[in-house]
């Protein structure tokens, strides 16, 4: 059964973009960007997976769930399938047509997520968007955050939402020369 894992990039002061939905000040180093290409290829978006020549098969995500404001950017770019290599579901309450047949929008995060889970394949990525991950915390299985050495002040938060505690284990950590730390958490509470 998949599951659902939360791949995120965050501040110190747990930021995941800037106000304006700026990531550009986030430090990247050489052995991170190796890391990600070896340990996460499919979080890569297409047109970037072809820049640094990566073609491997999807070994972790075949799906990614977005919300529109994490898809935005790239529609903006001229590119309306950014992740052409995955299933792309655009979580939405006000875009309600695709502007790409590969790119299904949903209005229910939740119950997307739900359905994906029954299905059989790969695990289903979720990037981006402190609303849409809080909306679907109780679906999250996984968190893969990679803690930037930055504080932000204010910005996108990792998670929004009500308080509402979840328990997660550390399974695994890598730290790299930028001072990027990249952590990974499995959920062991489940209600």
């Amino acid at each position: 059964m998949p599951k659902l894992t939360y791949y995120i990039g965050t501040t110190l002061d747990g930021y995941a973009a800037g106000p304006g939905g700026e990531i550009d000040f986030y430090p990247v180093s050489e052995d991170h960007l190796a890391h990600m290409v070896e340990a996460y290829p499919q979080v890569l978006p297409t047109h970037v997976r072809a820049e640094l020549g990566v073609d491997t098969p999807n070994r972790r995500f075949d799906t990614i769930v977005m919300g529109r404001t994490t898809y935005a950017p790239a529609v903006e770019q001229g590119v309306t399938s950014p992740y052409s290599h995955l299933r792309q579901y655009v979580a939405s309450t006000t875009m309600h047509h695709s502007p790409d047949p590969e790119v299904t929008i949903v209005s229910d995060a939740g119950a997307t997520i739900r359905e994906l889970k029954s299905e059989a394949g790969l695990d289903i990525y979720l990037a981006g968007g402190g609303r849409l991950a809080g909306s679907v915390r109780d679906e999250i299985d996984k968190l893969i955050v990679k803690v930037y050495p930055v504080l932000a002040g204010q910005g996108v938060p990792m998670f929004a939402g009500d308080f509402v505690p979840r328990r997660f284990e550390l399974t695994e950590q890598h730290t790299f020369d930028s001072g990027v730390v990249v952590l990974s958490y499995t959920r062991t509470d489940q209600g």
